[in-house]
């Protein structure tokens, strides 16, 4: 039986290939111990959708969403207690928690490693013994778990667009738990030293959702001995880099942001593919700290609301830069094999670099969950106010 499309109201679709690369044997082993049915290839690809209209139905509605770290006591002592350590990994962002297996956290453990993750923006875990189903399950404690559909994507080259990756892969059985596979990925779209591609830029996971990313689980089972880093900045931090004066011009401003791939207009399919967009605020407020943050990325932020084009471009611009120049507002991740990486959407961007260069492989699987819809309190602090960090010419 072919592939069907992964949510009903895709009405159109394109059936998709099979895949034979081989995986790593950490990887099959994992996936092994966890009954996941490789008999039928891996990873499982649905049938990609083709038109514009029936992605923008995909959960266009309402969601109740509330965020377990607001119910999580402040002082963590349920999740610190039961480590053997917790390093802070730079001052301003990224956890390490040593000694704890994420399939064995209790209800109380989750809700504090949830209120940790919106504090220091993204917290990490060695040697974990988790299966794709146990990720999925601690995903869904964050929000509803989002099933990832992308096809076609835009290439901009000087002169052409390239229509490649086809909807992101699955573990077979376990829909939600998305295969980031660079070897899988060079298959579709090739990578070099120059044009690394995939998540080889700055950008924030699903900034086009109605009710946009929050909580997202990367846990890689395979990694290189050398290179393969990742990158994390805060949006905290970005924000209080700005001045006081500054900040009144983007508080309460929206931005226009649109999906990572681009898809036909069915009403008008020669006109050629289109972005999913939709209108967020600039800066916006977490809901377990009360923080204020910059909610910008160079990908995939297109433009100011109510502003001109060269203004909104020259003030986001900046922005960008603030985020992805600040090295003392950022932290590099050295993966192992087994690592977890929980981080939240809302208050950071993220960059995977490529400089091993396929040498050797890498597999993870991936669990997001989506949260609430994103809103601005111009009453809300920053985050060094809240902790009392701001010095005079930050207010």
């Amino acid at each position: 039986m072919a592939p069907t499309a992964i949510d009903p109201v895709i009405l159109d679709v394109v059936q998709p290939k099979k895949d034979t690369l081989n995986l790593p044997a950490e990887s099959r082993k994992r996936l092994e111990k966890a009954g996941i049915d490789l008999s039928n290839g891996y990873p499982y690809r649905p049938a990609k959708p083709l038109y514009l209209q029936d992605v923008q139905k995909i959960r266009d509605y309402h969601r109740e969403h509330i965020d377990p770290g607001a119910r999580a006591d402040p002082a963590k002592n349920a999740l610190f207690s039961a480590a053997e350590k917790v390093v802070d990994l730079t001052a301003h962002i990224g956890t390490e928690i040593v000694g704890l297996q994420l399939k064995d956290l209790t209800e109380q453990q989750k809700d504090e490693l949830g209120l940790l993750i919106a504090e220091r923006s993204v917290v990490f875990f060695r040697d974990q013994d988790i299966s794709p189903q146990q990720q999925k399950s601690l995903g869904e404690w964050y929000g509803e778990i989002e099933v990832h559909v992308k096809l076609p994507t835009l290439c901009h080259d000087d002169h052409e667009t390239k229509y490649s990756q086809p909807q992101v892969p699955q573990v077979p059985g376990v829909a939600g738990v998305t295969v980031i596979w660079p070897e899988l990925q060079a298959t579709e779209a090739t990578a070099n030293f120059r044009n690394p591609g995939g998540a080889s830029r700055w950008h924030s996971d699903l900034v086009h959702e109605r009710q946009p990313a929050g909580v997202t689980h990367l846990h890689n089972d395979t990694v290189p001995t050398v290179g393969g880093d990742t990158l994390w900045a805060s949006g905290y931090s970005a924000y209080e880099k700005l001045s006081p004066d500054f900040r009144k011009i983007i508080d309460g401003k929206k931005a226009v942001y649109r999906s990572a791939h681009a898809y036909l207009d069915r009403d008008d399919p020669t006109a050629g593919p289109k972005y999913v967009e939709r209108v967020h605020p600039l800066v916006r407020v977490h809901p377990a700290t009360g923080w204020k943050t910059l909610w910008v990325n160079r990908a995939m932020t297109v433009r100011i609301v109510g502003l001109d084009k060269a203004e909104s471009d020259l003030i986001l611009g900046y922005l960008y830069d603030v985020y992805e120049k600040n090295v003392d507002i950022q932290v590099r991740f050295k993966w192992t094999p087994r690592t977890s990486a929980l981080w939240d959407n809302r208050i950071t961007i993220h960059n995977a670099s490529w400089d091993y260069e396929g040498s050797q492989p890498r597999h993870g699987t991936r669990v997001t969950a989506l949260a609430e819809a994103p809103y601005f309190q111009e009453k809300a602090s920053s985050r060094r106010e809240a902790l009392g960090l701001a010095v005079d010419d930050e207010f």
